[in-house]
């Protein structure tokens, strides 16, 4: 993985049309069954905040794909302006709902993707951004780095899109494109501005605080 600096790029001044993609698909088996997209966050679900730290890091479109409780999360949740993407598969893992948003994504104009999840609260709008800025080509692949470790947000761009979906499955997500193409990843440090903590057990309510 080559590492970038501080994610910023000359190229990326001409602010090229970069989406938010936000899954919020899951079931939270072991919070259980309690959806992810709908825990409390400072007073309002969870999945709000995501989707606008995804807007406040300058990406356009944001679309959020939603799966287990999509209904309550429609009812509940206030995602103005975001696309909403219904997953029929949620229940078939992280795969699914990739697949799903990046086929959402067709036909927008958009030149790459900010991949953001629902669960890790400490990753705020500052992060997206730094991630968004290391976009150069529609072949741009980078991810943020917590220590010298890849997490998320995770940038896509246009062109890996097709390769990303051939393979994305099961709970892996795109997990299995990035080891093939480690060697490409841009790593952005992040870590003096995010925490990529996620919410998996009952323990881990405690971010939402």
């Amino acid at each position: 993985m080559r590492p970038s600096a501080s994610g910023a790029s000359d190229s990326a001044a001409y602010d090229p049309r970069i989406a938010g993609l936000l899954l919020a698909a899951g079931g939270g088996r072991r919070l259980g069954g309690r959806p992810k997209a709908l825990l409390d966050f400072r007073g309002r679900p969870l999945v709000e905040h995501a989707a606008r730290v995804l807007r406040e890091g300058g990406c356009s479109p944001v679309h959020v794909v939603l799966g287990a409780s999509a209904d309550a999360v429609r009812a509940r949740a206030r995602l103005p302006g975001c696309v909403l993407v219904d997953n029929p598969d949620w229940a078939a893992g992280m795969g699914s709902s990739l697949r799903a948003g990046l086929a959402s994504l067709a036909g927008t104009g958009a030149r790459a993707v900010v991949v953001a999840l629902v669960d890790q609260p400490g990753i705020g709008a500052d992060a997206v951004a730094r991630v968004r800025a290391s976009y150069e080509s529609p072949s741009s692949l980078a991810a943020a780095s917590y220590g010298g470790r890849r997490g998320h947000p995770v940038l896509f761009g246009a062109d890996r899109w097709p390769g990303i979906t051939a393979v994305a499955a099961g709970d892996q997500g795109a997990r299995a494109y990035l080891r093939q193409h480690e060697a490409e990843i841009a790593l952005v440090d992040c870590s003096d501005i995010a925490a990529p903590d996620d919410i998996d057990t009952p323990e881990d309510l405690r971010l939402l605080d």
